[in-house]
């Protein structure tokens, strides 16, 4: 297995699940409904949903950065806003989440591991560093979720 193949799997792994420190993102939402999602259980936290549409713009974004783009977010863009809390939107939320997250592991698979090295953009991490990002990113989430998921049901299975 090459480095590329590593890392690709590595972000399946925080992503999907499998990982030895605990659950993935997907994990922490099996069985979330769209009433559990949108909850805010913790005063002024994020809501389950809110989460997974951050991780979305920025798995998203760092595609976009790999592909020459610079994706800069704007606060709405980090932080969109849930208006339809639906059972319909939310399935559909997931799936965007679960479609940009293949997106942006066959962009990686793409690399060359000379790449790796090199900044992603001009002024701006390497391309090692700002993958590597990513999946600390998906990881650090899925413990919010986790974390919100208890603070909300306790050991209720949701």
């Amino acid at each position: 297995m090459n480095e590329i193949e590593r890392i690709v799997r590595q972000l399946k792994l925080a992503f999907e699940g499998g990982a030895w420190h605990g659950p993935g993102v997907l994990e922490t939402l099996e069985g979330v409904t769209a009433k559990h999602a949108a909850a805010h259980p913790l005063a002024g936290v994020h809501s389950i949903w809110e989460l997974v549409v951050h991780i979305a713009a920025w798995e998203d974004a760092c595609r976009r950065r790999l592909e020459g783009d610079r994706a800069e977010l704007s606060t709405a863009e980090d932080w969109r806003p849930v208006t339809d809390t639906t059972e319909a939107a939310w399935a559909m939320t997931k799936a965007a989440l679960i479609e940009g997250h293949h997106k942006l592991r066959e962009s990686i698979a793409f690399l060359t591991e000379a790449r790796l090295d090199e900044p992603i953009l001009p002024n701006m991490p390497s391309v090692y560093v700002t993958i590597h990002g990513a999946i600390q990113h998906d990881l650090y989430h899925a413990g919010q979720i986790a974390i919100l998921r208890k603070a909300a049901f306790g050991t209720e299975t949701i």
